[in-house]
């Protein structure tokens, strides 16, 4: 009855290697902002709403003052300039910040 299996032998699949110019070039995200940007980056939906202090349980430290008072500390550099490493942890996951510095959170829309 199992004389068919006796005669089939099993090959392993051998996969292609992979095209060292199809390979995506996704910009590496480090410092202390990583976390923030895991969480950016795992997210589905097009739009995160946080609060502050879920960015700051995210991050395990405080936000600058700078981040509370004024809405420019969100706000993406220019293209070709040199930003801050903190607008990173959003721009490198695809998103834009909107704050809303009264009601104390803040937007992230995927670009």
């Amino acid at each position: 009855m199992l004389d068919w299996l006796k005669g089939r032998r099993w090959k392993a699949r051998t996969l292609p290697e992979p095209d060292a110019d199809r390979l995506e070039s996704r910009p590496v995200m480090s410092g202390a902002y990583l976390p923030l940007h895991r969480y950016l980056h795992d997210r589905y939906a097009n739009t995160v709403v946080l609060t502050f202090a879920q960015i700051e349980s995210l991050l395990g430290f405080a936000l600058p003052d700078l981040a509370r008072q004024r809405e420019g500390w969100w706000t993406a550099p220019e293209p070709g300039v040199a930003g801050p490493g903190y607008a990173d942890s959003w721009i490198l996951a695809g998103r834009t910040a909107r704050p809303n510095l009264q009601a104390v959170i803040v937007v992230f829309d995927r670009a």
